[in-house]
């Protein structure tokens, strides 16, 4: 029976049946791997804001003024293939953004079903993980 609340223990199935841990020595190395998964979950979760900002920036506002007088003319020039050139670049910034939200959303739910072992160093390494992934992401937020 699976327990039901937290435990202290070096005993314990982890996602998967091969992910079977009976030693003291297997808890630590478990509890590292996802200590990690969380710092990588709270990584994506800031690359994914700075993937956001610059994808922003690449949304086309406004034609300029040599462009719309070119587009009432009918007539095409370099000034439109550059109106052109960026939303191919915005496609590929969301086509990244969605690659990253796919494999954020796949860390999250793997690290959700880890804590549900109700192992509580499993839990603390969780804890821990996203605090150490927090404070060393964060600041890349600050910088371009």
């Amino acid at each position: 029976m699976m327990q039901m609340h937290f435990f202290f223990s070096d005993k314990v199935v982890l996602l998967f049946d091969f992910w079977n841990v009976h030693s003291p020595a297997g808890m630590v190395l478990s509890v590292l791997v996802v200590l990690l998964l969380a710092v990588l979950y709270e990584a994506i979760k800031i690359g994914k804001t700075k993937l956001l900002r610059r994808t922003l920036l690449a949304i086309p506002t406004t034609l300029s003024q040599e462009s719309r007088e070119n587009l009432e003319r009918g007539s095409v020039n370099s000034g439109l293939d550059q109106q052109n050139a960026t939303p191919k670049r915005w496609f590929l910034y969301h086509l990244s953004q969605t690659l990253l939200h796919v494999v954020q959303v796949v860390l999250g739910y793997l690290v959700m079903l880890v804590v549900m072992s109700y192992n509580t160093w499993i839990f603390l390494g969780v804890i821990a993980g996203s605090a150490v992934g927090y404070y060393v992401a964060y600041p890349m937020l600050q910088t371009r």
